[in-house]
């Protein structure tokens, strides 16, 4: 199985760990703000026992030293969360680094690393969040993934399921998805969905 999917939720509370896995969701990013080191550690704890004997895997957003003290395999950080963390430490502990990119910037500070995957966005308008970057856009990905070679590009933002078969055939080795789940009115035919299409673009 290749890591990441295809197919990238991205959700916030082990509710949603817990559904997606029994979908059968091969990799899920937790994004949980606002804890303190204790509190993260003990919620990777727990997710990982959600996820544990399922093909499910389970990446840790932000939290890298709570995903190295709970045991974790996966850890995605954001710009300024990487460049306060101990990557070192991260890649001593045996877990894949994934890294957010906005701008070429980001993306020469990224390459650095030597990730294992590099996520793009916002690819559309989003609302999710307030973003200083605006849409990058279907070229954006043809131009990244030619110099990010064969480390695998996430494509994020403002990304449906209708808008999907662009965006893989952009060059999008992957695509996070956030509302597009949690704010479907059906989420688990939407993801249902989202693994077909995944499954018959692959």
């Amino acid at each position: 199985m290749t890591y990441p999917d295809r197919f990238y939720p991205v959700i916030d509370s082990l509710a949603w760990l817990r559904r997606l896995t029994a979908l059968g969701v091969g990799t899920v990013q937790l994004r949980v703000k606002d804890l303190t080191l204790e509190q993260a550690t003990a919620l990777m704890r727990e997710a990982l026992t959600v996820t544990r004997g399922t093909p499910t895997r389970l990446v840790v957003n932000d939290w890298w030293q709570a995903a190295i003290d709970a045991g974790a395999e996966h850890v995605h950080l954001g710009q300024e969360d990487l460049a306060d963390a101990d990557v070192p430490a991260i890649r001593r502990a045996g877990l894949t680094l994934g890294v957010s990119t906005h701008d070429d910037d980001e993306l020469d500070a990224a390459l650095d690393y030597v990730p294992d995957y590099i996520a793009l966005g916002p690819i559309y308008e989003t609302t999710l969040k307030v973003m200083r970057f605006g849409p990058q856009g279907l070229e954006r990905i043809r131009t990244w993934k030619d110099r990010m070679g064969a480390i695998p590009l996430i494509a994020i933002g403002g990304i449906t399921l209708e808008r999907a078969p662009a965006v893989y055939a952009s060059g999008a080795d992957s695509i996070a998805v956030v509302s597009d789940v949690t704010g479907n009115p059906d989420p688990d035919q939407r993801v249902r969905d989202w693994l077909s299409l995944a499954a018959k673009t692959a």
